[in-house]
């Protein structure tokens, strides 16, 4: 945990020095009937930012976060709904065993099958991210790891997985599933190799920053590759910038200017 999050944790702001405060996620104690409004809140926030960046493609893409009293069940957006178009009432709550138990609207068998087995596996995990945006679906082709040729991309040192199988297919069964929940283990985020990339977090703010950062870093090596040979950042040096950018209250805080950038706060 970082010093940051030792200080205030249970509180929503924190204070360093005299008159600076940094905005700290909510903390609601055993409310959680408050926790999960706010969860479904910000899971639209997300999808709504990833839908604006241009992320988002077609029907396909999927982001999730746990219910916080329920925790075999997690929310996600409809199937059919693009993702700036998502309101709070539109969400479904789906069980590990792809019940719909909260909702009407169509529920995306791959959001089921990949999504569930995230939360299932990944008891830590409260949100994953997945779109299948364009440059990191074309660097998952490539079978290729990412490398540490940035600052940025050091938020992701030794914290992305690969995995490779389904040849491109959709990801509709749940061993399909199992499978890419099992590669990501320690991880933040996996490559998904012809399909893109999945991030996670604590929080859904966190696991939409994390995709967000890994749809650039992704474009950022293509670029660099193209152009050249990049030089590496030395394992000293991206472990260093992995500890100052790469933890779950890093990512949360990233993601607050996001939205600010796009009027959702």
């Amino acid at each position: 945990m970082s010093t940051i999050e030792n200080e205030l944790a249970d509180s929503e702001t924190m204070t360093v020095g005299a008159n600076t405060t940094f905005p700290m996620p909510p903390d609601f104690g055993n409310d959680t009937d408050a926790e999960r409004t706010y969860r479904k809140a910000m899971l639209v926030d997300a999808l709504h930012a990833i839908g604006k960046l241009g992320f988002a493609e077609g029907s396909a893409g999927h982001i999730t976060v746990r219910d916080p009293e329920h925790l075999d069940s997690f929310w996600v957006n409809p199937f059919g709904t693009a993702f700036t178009r998502v309101e709070v009432d539109m969400l479904l709550r789906v069980n590990h065993d792809g019940e719909v138990l909260e909702g009407t609207l169509p529920l995306n068998n791959a959001a089921f099958a990949i999504h569930s087995a995230i939360h299932h596996m990944h008891p830590n995990v409260h949100a994953a991210c997945h779109t299948h945006a364009i440059h990191a679906k074309t660097f998952s082709s490539l079978g290729v790891p990412l490398k540490m040729i940035s600052q940025d991309h050091c938020m992701f040192y030794n914290d992305v997985a690969m995995h490779a199988d389904s040849g491109g297919a959709i990801v509709t069964d749940v061993e399909a599933g199992m499978g890419l929940a099992r590669s990501l283990e320690g991880n933040k985020a996996v490559i998904h190799q012809n399909h893109g990339i999945i991030t996670t977090g604590e929080t859904v703010d966190e696991a939409a920053w994390w995709f967000i950062a890994l749809e650039r870093a992704c474009q950022a090596q293509l670029m660099a590759e193209a152009a050249g040979d990049p030089l590496i950042v030395p394992d000293e040096y991206a472990q260093l910038t992995y500890d100052q950018s790469g933890y779950p209250f890093a990512g949360w805080f990233q993601f607050q200017t996001v939205k600010q950038d796009l009027g959702l706060a």
